[in-house]
Order: structure tokens, then C-alpha cells, then sequence
């Protein structure tokens, strides 16, 4: 039997998680979900990293918004 981990962000990294969001919102779209200056002015990938990895409440803002749109994609 396949068990899945009941954890949404077992084995997604963080770009991949950025990547999702990008692809789904664009990063017009991504600043207006969340209020952070990086996806606002010159957004890219690489400069969302560096910021999301150095702090933590972004982050989790970020992940909160990946898992919400999972579940709307693939419905449990």
C-alpha cells in the first residue's frame, strides 16, 4: 500500500513551492495574496529565495498560500 505523508510540504522545496505559486498567480497576482516588497519591485525567483529563506514569517506566508492552492487543485 502507498502511504502519502499527511503533511502537504513533505518533499516540496521551497523553489518549487515559488515556482508553483508564479506559474498560478504571477507575481502580480503573488504580491497581492502576500504584501512583501520582493515580489513587488524587479521580482524574481532567486531574489524570493534569498528573502523567504532569511525570514520566517514570509515564508510561512508563503506556504500557507502553496497548500491552500493544492487543496483547491487536488481535492482530498
Amino acid at each position: 500500500m502507498n502511504e502519502q505523508s499527511p503533511d502537504p510540504l513533505h518533499g516540496v522545496t521551497l523553489e518549487q513551492i515559488l515556482n508553483a505559486l508564479v506559474t498560478h498567480y504571477e507575481w502580480s497576482g503573488l504580491a497581492e495574496r502576500i504584501d512583501i516588497r520582493c515580489f513587488k519591485s524587479d521580482p524574481s525567483i532567486k531574489s524570493s529565495l534569498t528573502f523567504l529563506r532569511k525570514t520566517p514569517w514570509a515564508r510561512e506566508k508563503v506556504e500557507r498560500l502553496y497548500v491552500k492552492l493544492m487543496r483547491t487543485r487536488r481535492p482530498l
